[in-house]
């Protein structure tokens, strides 16, 4: 974006009156049900819009972008071309004046972000950069995992228990499933947290800023799916040694387990993830 763009945009948006009048004039109350929760101080969101740089090239795609807080961040910080998903029409239509203000370089799809496609959206390379709905956020990251081949990289917000599950090492409380497949198909680099307050409304909970990069195709699994049901029944039955967990996935576990070098003894937290897509491995044959 050229100084006069972006000088153009900047100009635009600030002739936009403030998120919360935004708020009030389209009855946009957060809803429970959607998984709501608003972000409207300006400085946080262009920190969260900066922790995705470069924003100009290729696509950026926002879930859930509400009264549109992020959304302005993204413009202001160099994003062209912002796709923003919305499910809920009270926000698609308070998202009107921004669409115009941003001169061409913010789409607003209406539509249920688990159902669509990320090549469909726009031109790689493609980030998602989003306050993610508390209800459907991990559904959406697993489904993104997929399509990993898709995605340059991810600026998500999680509730911060999710952050710690994702950025968790073996052997501790929060190493599970999520784990295993995020730091698999992504490096994880927890970036920073933000407190209850800053939302409207407050949640119940802390919630935590995280950057997921995909790694190399050649690095990671191409079918996610045989690792998915080997964490999931490994950690389903976390309690239980890995030859009674893993018992309906293989006729034999144990020979499974000790060609692999692995104690049929050892719990599932006590894997590392390579060792996992090792088990994959076998299941996929």
């Amino acid at each position: 974006m050229d100084d006069d763009s972006a000088a153009a945009i900047a100009a635009g948006l600030a002739g936009l009156p403030p998120l919360r009048e935004t708020i009030a004039a389209h009855d946009l109350d957060a809803r429970k049900r959607l998984g709501q929760h608003f972000l409207l101080d300006l400085n946080l969101t262009r920190r969260i819009a900066r922790a995705a740089a470069p924003l100009s090239p290729g696509t950026v795609i926002e879930i859930g972008p509400g009264p549109g807080g992020l959304t302005r961040a993204l413009l202001l910080e160099g994003a062209t071309c912002v796709v923003a998903i919305e499910v809920d029409r009270r926000a698609i239509a308070a998202l009107e004046a921004l669409q115009v203000a941003a001169g061409g370089r913010l789409q607003v799809v209406e539509g249920d972000a688990l159902e669509m496609g990320l090549p469909a959206l726009g031109p790689p390379p493609r980030r998602i950069v989003a306050n993610l709905p508390y209800n459907i956020s991990t559904a959406l990251l697993v489904r993104w995992l997929h399509a990993a081949d898709d995605v340059a990289d991810m600026v998500l917000m999680f509730q911060k228990e999710v952050v710690d599950r994702l950025a968790a090492s073996p052997r501790t409380k929060d190493y599970g499933r999520l784990s295993v497949l995020a730091q698999h198909v992504c490096t994880v680099q927890r970036l920073f947290d933000v407190a209850p307050s800053a939302f409207v409304p407050p949640p119940k909970v802390t919630s935590s800023v995280v950057r997921l990069t995909p790694r190399p195709p050649g690095g990671r699994l191409a079918d996610l799916r045989p690792l998915e049901r080997v964490t999931a029944a490994a950690f389903g039955q976390r309690r239980k040694m890995l030859r009674g967990a893993l018992a309906g996935l293989f006729p034999d576990p144990v020979a499974v387990l000790t060609g692999l070098g692995l104690a049929p003894t050892a719990r599932a937290e006590e894997l590392t993830v390579a060792e996992f897509v090792r088990l994959a491995g076998v299941l996929d044959k």
